[in-house]
């Protein structure tokens, strides 16, 4: 088994992909507000581009959505440091959020996708710098074979 260093793109396009159809679900509404003007402005600058026949109009991209505002903790797939970092970096994430799958990686290595429930242990049980409180939510992201992104939210009752 090989794997190539495309993993973390190919990660990071497959959660893409996930987190577009769990977005409306556990952002608020500023969020997908701002991604739904992105869109019909990116649409109303290509159509006039395409009829006026110039292409000095600006390229609007997508607005991507700060999940932070709608998720409190993240446990993310402790496959590899370089993952980690990478889902950190796009997601821009502080530290905190990615501690748990961190430790998680430092203390069991590479458990495969099951690596999210010992972050959910380590967030109920040893995190101070970003406690667990009533009303917080938790996403799980874990990767699998083939190449599968699934994700799950949870509600600290």
């Amino acid at each position: 088994v090989r794997l190539s260093k495309n993993i973390v793109k190919v990660a990071g396009k497959t959660m893409e992909k996930n987190l577009t159809r769990l977005g409306p679900y556990v952002l608020p509404l500023s969020e997908q507000a701002k991604v739904v003007i992105s869109l019909v402005a990116r649409f109303v600058f290509k159509t006039l581009g395409k009829l006026l026949g110039t292409k000095k109009l600006p390229n609007i991209k997508v607005y991507v959505p700060d999940f932070k505002r709608g998720i409190d903790h993240f446990c993310i797939h402790a496959g590899g440091r370089a993952v980690i970092d990478g889902i950190e970096k796009n997601m821009k994430l502080e530290k905190f959020h990615t501690e748990p799958s961190r430790m998680t990686l430092m203390n069991y290595g590479n458990t495969s996708s099951s690596s999210i429930w010992y972050e959910l242990e380590y967030i109920m049980e040893h995190q101070r710098s970003n406690p667990l409180k009533k009303g917080d939510r938790v996403m799980q992201v874990a990767f699998g074979s083939g190449f599968k992104c699934c994700s799950g939210v949870w509600l600290k009752l």
